[in-house]
């Protein structure tokens, strides 16, 4: 089976929610998140993946394991800070950056906070459906 890694800086929303679609689309894929921080997982991510019917409230925030890290055919790094911040990777797997903005930072009205969410979920979800196809 092959593997994915979703990395992000604080593993509490982008790398989040990436990893609930990849368990839901990606059937053929062993699918973890993590990252270069440890955040909890906010629960708006989880509100709002609810909404689209997934349910992430059991995931955790995690710190990249190594030896997982080091066998994966497929690493995605979801924020600058984790592509910079990420070490180095091995020859032979492959690595996308979808550089997406952090929901988390988004200020406002609730309802306004809450919309940052379900556009960073929507443009996750879209990129997670993209490897389906590939």
């Amino acid at each position: 089976m092959r593997k994915i890694y979703f990395l992000c800086t604080g593993n509490s929303c982008r790398s989040q929610i990436a990893e609930g679609y990849g368990h839901k689309l990606l059937k053929d894929w062993e699918v973890k998140s993590a990252g270069i921080e440890t955040h909890g997982l906010n629960p708006r991510a989880v509100e709002v993946m609810a909404e689209d019917g997934v349910d992430i409230s059991n995931q955790k925030s995690e710190l990249i394991d190594m030896d997982y890290f080091n066998s994966c055919d497929l690493i995605i790094t979801l924020c600058g800070d984790a592509l910079d911040k990420c070490p180095m990777i091995p020859k032979g797997i492959t690595h996308e950056h979808w550089d997406l903005q952090d929901p988390a930072r988004a200020s406002g009205t609730d309802a306004e906070v809450l919309e940052a969410f379900r556009k960073a979920r929507d443009l996750i979800k879209e990129q997670v459906e993209k490897l389906t196809k590939g």
